[in-house]
């Protein structure tokens, strides 16, 4: 498990300048992996208390929701695709839904997943081409057709649940239960 973020850092020269290079869990630490994470002793107000009205020279990047949000999702990404090689996480999303929900049309399909109609339908058509979802008419509405997935759509997605369920425990490890179960909640309050 190695999980080095100096590059991502370097793209983010603003950011770099308040970062410091720390480990991020103890067991973490003999195996060397670094996470690199603001200095807290250089943030900001984060502009959020209707109280403080903040100054332009108070805004701080490693402060702002956006931003945190997006690192969190970088660092997803890279655990996802550490154990996936063979799938996006779009495409794991398609399949997943299809295996909970059934056939399902590429309109709910694109709401359930919160992808737009153009990602939709490129997700939907490389998964086609790799014989994991099919289109077929809807038994009660042949003028409309649904999307589901073949049988080796369906053996992908009972192949990778286990690796699935890992990425979700590497991606939340630096937290402890309660904390899991609490930033799950509050981020989806935000959606």
């Amino acid at each position: 498990m190695l999980f080095v973020y100096e590059q991502m850092c370097m793209d983010y020269h603003s950011f770099v300048n308040g970062c410091r290079m720390s480990r991020i869990r103890q067991g973490d630490q003999d195996n060397g992996v670094l996470m690199s994470q603001p200095d807290q002793s250089k943030a900001a107000p984060d502009g959020l208390d209707p109280d403080v009205v903040p100054e332009a020279s108070d805004y701080s990047l490693d402060g702002q929701i956006g931003f945190v949000l997006r690192r969190a999702h970088q660092r997803a990404t890279a655990i996802f695709q550490e154990h996936f090689s063979d799938l996006t996480p779009t495409q794991w999303a398609v399949l997943s839904k299809l295996h909970e929900g059934g056939p399902l049309s590429q309109n709910l399909l694109g709401r359930m997943t919160a992808m737009d109609a153009a990602t939709m339908q490129g997700v939907v058509r490389r998964l086609m081409e790799r014989g994991l979802v099919s289109r077929d008419s809807d038994p009660n509405d042949r003028r409309r057709l649904t999307l589901c997935l073949t049988e080796a759509g369906r053996e992908t997605v009972l192949s990778s649940t286990d690796k699935a369920f890992a990425v979700s425990r590497e991606t939340l490890s630096p937290l402890n239960p309660r904390e899991r179960a609490t930033l799950l909640r509050l981020l989806s309050r935000l959606i």
